[in-house]
């Protein structure tokens, strides 16, 4: 049956889109050697155009040693020979857009990998030279410059500076292979424009920006001590490397190469920014649109998610810019998992545990992850869906301790085991030595538990989280075609522990609470959870509920 034409066409196909992430390491393996590769993504966008997705975006594929999942990248205009080529990145493309979606990629401009020819170029030159100056070199403190320029802790744990041979430090806000770049440096801006444009005359239709709030820094002296990454966030843009004002320069620069292309290309802008701040990153005059990451950290709780939703609505009216929709990705715990877990449970402490915690109510946590994953898709704006959330798939905390990859682990002594239980290659079968991820074993085990959450085991059940997915994805395609405005507007839900809001003709209704919730009059055309026998909607679930057909 041909599917009513998707509202995210044209120009502006961004603004209401669907857009599915894919760490490509972890999505389908073609040649068996147990990490996944562009051919097998190239193989596998059938199912992508099946579930009814708008666009795809792909997790850094550049040539890599993976000291941080590929965002330790050697070469920004290649693609990592255990992955791919060019040719095979031309391919894929062209498949993506045969089947009518588009195609986003990660860019990573904060630092390079210490294995770029730029860094390389940085050691051999030594002190003084304009190769060092493309990074942030410095003399350290102390008799002969002994001591790190300051104490500052990197992102992944242990300190931001590494010393070199000829005594002076360079800064890394993530691990010592990904040196900061110096974006002060002219150089380094017109790389990047020249990379952006390399990749949007091969067809790319947008760019993820990975970390875009910290490319601006001050590093002048004297540099304070005890300033972490994770530090709150001044709103006034004083912060020494994060979120500072004069980044948006750089972004205005990108926009106009961006706009150069017909169309226009997109970007999204990793910015973990209060939302007041991401604003800017999101104007039409800087990359047009922000990563909104509220909902991903709000526990399931009604108030809050309407607070979160009327914030970010604001935001989005003020720039002009849509919302993006985000509840998973490759760097945070599932939210299956997340809700299933009581408030307030740490994370970091429940994945050392292996998972091991008998508060865990795993069927809740995939109920409300349903009734979530509802209730954003019938947001105004466009939204991100993380590999494997369409087939349920939780966290995978007990991985065993010699084979984990992320970065954290060691870098915190082995007191945080990171973000490999979110990358773990996801299951197409119920069978094989890889639930068919390829013909070997994948580069993470997989849970045996995957058998009941793989595509084949799924494809066939209407009541299966992949049919709910492909069913929403279809519904939403629909609806909005028949009346594509962002209006909404709430609805009093009576006291009841729930939420209710309408767009025009078409109503959507959560359930928090363990009282069920009668719906709005009219047509249910989708729920997360079939509805009680007097037609009530149960714990944790959401209704789409048309008043009259569109």
């Amino acid at each position: 049956m041909t599917q009513p034409s998707t509202p995210a066409t044209g120009a502006d196909w961004w603004r209401q889109a669907v857009v599915y992430q894919i760490y490509p390491r972890s999505f389908a393996d073609h040649n068996g050697d147990g990490i996944g590769d562009l051919a097998g993504v190239r193989s596998r966008i059938p199912y992508l155009a099946d579930l009814g997705v708008d666009a795809v975006w792909l997790s850094p594929f550049y040539p890599s040693a993976l000291a941080d999942g590929g965002y330790d990248v050697d070469d920004y205009r290649d693609v990592d020979p255990a992955i791919g080529t060019l040719d095979e990145f031309d391919r894929l493309s062209d498949v993506v857009h045969e089947h009518g979606l588009r195609l986003i990629i990660d860019i990573v401009p904060n630092h390079t990998s210490n294995r770029h020819a730029w860094f390389r170029a940085a050691l051999a030159s030594g002190p003084g030279s304009p190769e060092r100056a493309r990074y942030h070199f410095v003399d350290g403190e102390g008799p002969h410059g002994s001591r790190p320029p300051s104490d500052w802790q990197a992102s992944f744990g242990g300190p931001a500076w590494s010393q070199v041979a000829d005594g002076q430090w360079y800064l890394h806000l993530f691990t010592p292979q990904q040196p900061d770049l110096n974006w002060d440096n002219p150089e380094v801006r017109q790389e990047f424009l020249t990379t952006l444009g390399f990749w949007a005359d091969r067809g790319v239709d947008g760019f993820r920006i990975d970390v875009a709030h910290m490319l601006a820094k001050d590093l002048s002296r004297p540099l304070p001590s005890h300033l972490e990454v994770t530090a709150d966030i001044p709103m006034d843009g004083s912060h020494r490397f994060y979120d500072r004002d004069e980044v948006h320069q750089i972004y205005a620069s990108w926009r106009k190469l961006f706009d150069t292309h017909d169309p226009p290309r997109m970007a999204v802008a990793e910015a973990w920014v209060p939302a007041q701040r991401r604003r800017r990153y999101a104007s039409p005059e800087g990359l047009g649109q922000a990563f909104n990451f509220d909902l991903l950290q709000a526990p399931w709780e009604a108030g809050t998610f309407r607070r979160v939703i009327e914030q970010n609505l604001a935001e989005a009216r003020a720039t002009a810019s849509p919302q993006t929709w985000v509840l998973s990705n490759h760097d945070v715990v599932r939210h299956a998992t997340r809700y299933g877990l009581p408030d307030g449970t740490d994370l970091a402490s429940w994945l050392m545990s292996d998972g091991a915690d008998p508060r865990e109510d795993v069927a809740a946590g995939l109920r409300r992850a349903r009734a979530a994953t509802l209730l954003t898709l019938a947001l105004p704006g466009s939204a991100y869906v993380y590999q494997g959330e369409e087939l349920g798939l939780r966290e995978v905390a007990a991985l065993p301790r010699d084979r984990l990859q992320d970065p954290t682990w060691e870098r915190t002594g082995h007191q945080a085991k990171g973000r490999d239980g979110c990358r773990v290659p996801i299951p197409w079968t119920a069978d094989g030595p890889s639930f068919e991820f390829g013909p070997g074993p994948a580069h993470l085990p997989q849970p045996e538990w995957f058998a009941d959450h793989a595509v084949a085991a799924q494809q066939g059940d209407p009541s299966s989280t992949l049919s709910l997915y492909r069913a929403a994805l279809r519904v939403r395609r629909r609806l909005l075609a028949a009346e594509p405005g962002d209006d909404l507007s709430w609805v009093d839900v009576d006291g009841h522990d729930g939420l209710h809001f309408n767009r025009g003709s078409w109503s959507v209704v959560t359930n928090f609470a363990t009282a069920p919730l009668a719906p709005p009059p009219g047509e249910v055309v989708l729920s997360s959870a079939p509805l009680l026998d007097d037609g009530r909607l149960g714990p944790d679930t959401t209704a789409w509920v048309v008043s009259e057909r569109t």
